[in-house]
Formats: structure tokens, C-alpha cells, sequence
């Protein structure tokens, strides 16, 4: 009996080693490679800056000011804040760090702090709101790490992701989760987007962090958060690292992005769209409803009805992607593009032209904003056409109207964007020259 014992308690033994050692030998799968090698490389943004203070009113009222004896800036202009994001180093050497455009605006002052607890001063070299991208540059120090942008057409649905930022100032947060889905726009006003949602968990803070994949390359740029309560709901959205590389090429170089413009108004094709023009019922693409004259779409042939169908060999399935391919290209660019006429393939060459949107209006100056600003066509006498105005913006309340071309500015004439943006710089106030219609009127801006 004693001898059955020991044997059974031999056996027991042995088969718990096994069990051990296989164990050891198969460990649980781990992100912890790839966070040891990213991690240095991701960032704390702290920003210190100053916003315009509210203003009663009775202030702006010079009247009010003499009655009771107030200098004429009795008001204060300007408060200050302090924010935090995260960023991220694409180019150790060089110094450059990528984050949102929104983590630093109106900074006056960006503490960038590092895995190690450094802390180095950093500025900004550009950034494009259009595309919530910005590029920093450390004054002085060396950076630890880089991570390298990968390919993001390469991404797909269900692909893992580890994001990587500060959430609520808590450094070097990591969570995980797979892709959600790709090509989201739509989420914000105005802006160019082509989103990849996941689900890993991103929070405020994390704006601006790392969004890579299992091989330690960075595929995207955390950027916005769907939730009703400003926290994580498992819905999340990065920008593209293709997107990021095409603006951070260009704030690099230029310090903007100058984008170029078609030149048309483009529809997503419908079912009711395809049974309309006799076209089958899997062809996707953008239908062109609208050309602007002079445009770069009027140069090359382009009409409307014309189904634009690919840009470079890459497949359009519909407006945004339009919107998105022509947007991260610059002035001057040729572009190759494929459409449909009347259902028969044809393949056109147009080289892109300046553009303003809303968001530059504003920048050209505040009074501007709301209005849509483009070059006046060749042959129509010059200057900078509005070709719309938001109801209730600063450009309406300045008593710009569509259809307005503004010719002058404080007696300096405008022929074009670039003219108008170099004579309004650091004007508070200024008059304009405008042709509407057959009149010439002269319009205070402040």
C-alpha cells in the first residue's frame, strides 16, 4: 500500500513539473516588447498660453468709457491657461515632434516632457487645423527615441493597436484594442479626415499620443473621442499616418499647408444616382455637380455629370475620399484623374490651384470669418472673390455678401490670396475696396 502511495505521489509530482515547464516554455502572449521600444518615444505636452478674455459689451461702447471717466482698454483683453496633451517623436535627430493642432493652439509657452521626467522647451514649427495636425521642434536637448510612420493604406479592419499618451495627465498610459473601422469622416466641421476608429481606450490627454501597431510602427495620431461624458466609450478616432506625414512634409518645409484646390462640387453616388446616369450598380466614385469657372477642374476638361472615379490610380468611392486625396496636395501639383462620361472611361491631367477655406478667412483676419474665399477667375478684372457667407458670422455682420470681390485693401490692390493675407497681416482695422455688382464700395473692417 505505502509502495501505491509513493508511486501515485511521484506521478503527481512529475506531472505538475510538466505542467510547469511547459508553461514557462509557452508564455502568455505580451505587448511589452513593443511598448519598451515605443514608449520613449511618446510624450507630455504642457502648454501655456492666452486666449481672448470676454467682454462686456458697455466696454466696446466709447460713450459708456468717456461717461465714466474708463481708459479705452478698461476691459481685460486676454486671460491666460494651461493645458496638457501628448505628442509624439518622428524624428529624433532633427527634434521634430508630431502632435494635434488643437493641443497647442494659442500656445505662448510648450514644455515637452519625456519618458526619463526631462523637461525641454519646445516651439512650434506649423500647424493645420484643417487636419488637427501640428509639428513641434525641442530648442534644446536630445531626444531618446523616434518612431517610425508606417504605410496606413495597409491597415485593416480588425488589425490590433496599442495607444499610447497621458489621459487625465497620467504619463504613458497604454491601452489596447483592434481597428474598428477605417476612412470615418464627417466627425468634425470643415476638416479634412479620414479617420481609423478603434477601440482602445483614449481619454482626454491622450489627444496627440501614439496609435501603433504590433510592430512598433506608428499608424496613427490620436485625435478625437466620441462620448457624452468626456471619457472613453470604446470609440475613438486617429489620424492616418499617411495624412500626418503629407502635412508634417509640409509645415517642415513651408511652415503651412498650401493646399491645392480642383475646383468642383462633388456628390457620393446614390442608387438612385447610378439607376439616373446608367451606370452599374458596384461603380463608386464622386459625381461632379458643380465646376467653378477658371478652376483647375475647368482647365482640364472636367464637366458636370462627370463621375470622378479614381486620383493617381487610387479608387474614389465617394466625396469625402475626394475631398481627402485632393486636400493633402499641394498648389501646382499635377494631378492624374479618372472619370466616367456618359458611362465611357476617360483619363484627364489638372494641376491644382491655390484655395482658401473658411478656417484660412479667419486667419487672414478675425472680420473675415465665415466667408469663403477663392481667387477671382481670369478675365473677371482680379482680386479675391467671396463666394460665400455663413448666416451670422463675423464676415455677414462685417457686411460682406456672396458673389462681393474685394479689390483693395487700405488702397493696396489685390490681384490675389496671397496678396490679401501679406496687406491684412497685423491689421486691427483696415478698409476694403469691393466690386458688387456695378458699384464700388468701400467697407470698414475691426
Amino acid at each position: 500500500m505505502r509502495h501505491c502511495l509513493a508511486a501515485v505521489a511521484a506521478a503527481c509530482t512529475l506531472l505538475l513539473t510538466t505542467a510547469a515547464s511547459a508553461q514557462k516554455d509557452s508564455a502568455l502572449p505580451s505587448f511589452a516588447p513593443v511598448i519598451r521600444q515605443v514608449a520613449p518615444a511618446v510624450v507630455n505636452i504642457g502648454v501655456r498660453g492666452t486666449v481672448a478674455a470676454p467682454r462686456n459689451p458697455f466696454f466696446e461702447d466709447p460713450g459708456f468709457r468717456r461717461f465714466f471717466g474708463l481708459p479705452p482698454d478698461a476691459a481685460p483683453r486676454e486671460r491666460e491657461f494651461r493645458s496638457a496633451g501628448s505628442g509624439v517623436i518622428v524624428d529624433a535627430k532633427g527634434g521634430y515632434i508630431v502632435t494635434n493642432a488643437h493641443v497647442v493652439e494659442n500656445a505662448t509657452e510648450i514644455t515637452i516632457t519625456l519618458v526619463d521626467s526631462r523637461e525641454l522647451k519646445a516651439d512650434v514649427v506649423g500647424a493645420d487645423a484643417r487636419s488637427d495636425v501640428a509639428v513641434l521642434r525641442i530648442k534644446d536637448g536630445k531626444l531618446p527615441a523616434e518612431i517610425h510612420l508606417a504605410d496606413s493604406s495597409k491597415l485593416e479592419v480588425g488589425d490590433f493597436v496599442i495607444a499610447i499618451g497621458n489621459p487625465f495627465g497620467l504619463q504613458h498610459s497604454v491601452t489596447s484594442g483592434i481597428v474598428s473601422a477605417l476612412g470615418r469622416s464627417g466627425i468634425t466641421r470643415d476638416n479634412y479626415e479620414d479617420f481609423i476608429q478603434t477601440d482602445a481606450a483614449i481619454n482626454p490627454g491622450n489627444s496627440g499620443g501614439a496609435l501603433v501597431s504590433l510592430d512598433g510602427e506608428l499608424v496613427g495620431i490620436n485625435s478625437v473621442i466620441l462620448s457624452g461624458s468626456g471619457g472613453n466609450i470604446g470609440i475613438g478616432f486617429a489620424i492616418p499616418s499617411n495624412m500626418v506625414r503629407s502635412v508634417m512634409d509640409q509645415l517642415i518645409q513651408h511652415g503651412e499647408v498650401n493646399r491645392g484646390q480642383l475646383g468642383v462640387s462633388v456628390l457620393s453616388l446614390t442608387p438612385d444616382y447610378r439607376r439616373s446616369l446608367g451606370l452599374a450598380d458596384d461603380v463608386q466614385g464622386a459625381l461632379v455637380s458643380q465646376v467653378t469657372e477658371g478652376s483647375a477642374a475647368a482647365r482640364a476638361g472636367i464637366e458636370a455629370g462627370d463621375v470622378i472615379t479614381a486620383v493617381h490610380g487610387q479608387p474614389v468611392k465617394g466625396a469625402a475620399e475626394l475631398r481627402n486625396a485632393i486636400g493633402m496636395l499641394q498648389v501646382g501639383t499635377s494631378v492624374e484623374i479618372s472619370l466616367l462620361r456618359e458611362g465611357k472611361p476617360r483619363h484627364l491631367t489638372a494641376v491644382l490651384r491655390e484655395v482658401a477655406q473658411l478656417a484660412d478667412a479667419a486667419a487672414v483676419h478675425p472680420a473675415l470669418a465665415g466667408a469663403d474665399l477663392a481667387e477671382a477667375p481670369e478675365g473677371s478684372g482680379g482680386g479675391v472673390i467671396i463666394r460665400s457667407v455663413q448666416q451670422g458670422s463675423p464676415a455677414e455682420q462685417s457686411g460682406l455678401r456672396t458673389g462681393d470681390r474685394i479689390v483693395a485693401v487700405n488702397r493696396s490692390r489685390i490681384s490675389s490670396l496671397a496678396q490679401l493675407r501679406e496687406v491684412t497681416k497685423d491689421q486691427a482695422s483696415m478698409l476694403i475696396q469691393l466690386q458688387r455688382g456695378n458699384q464700388t464700395l468701400i467697407l470698414p473692417l475691426r
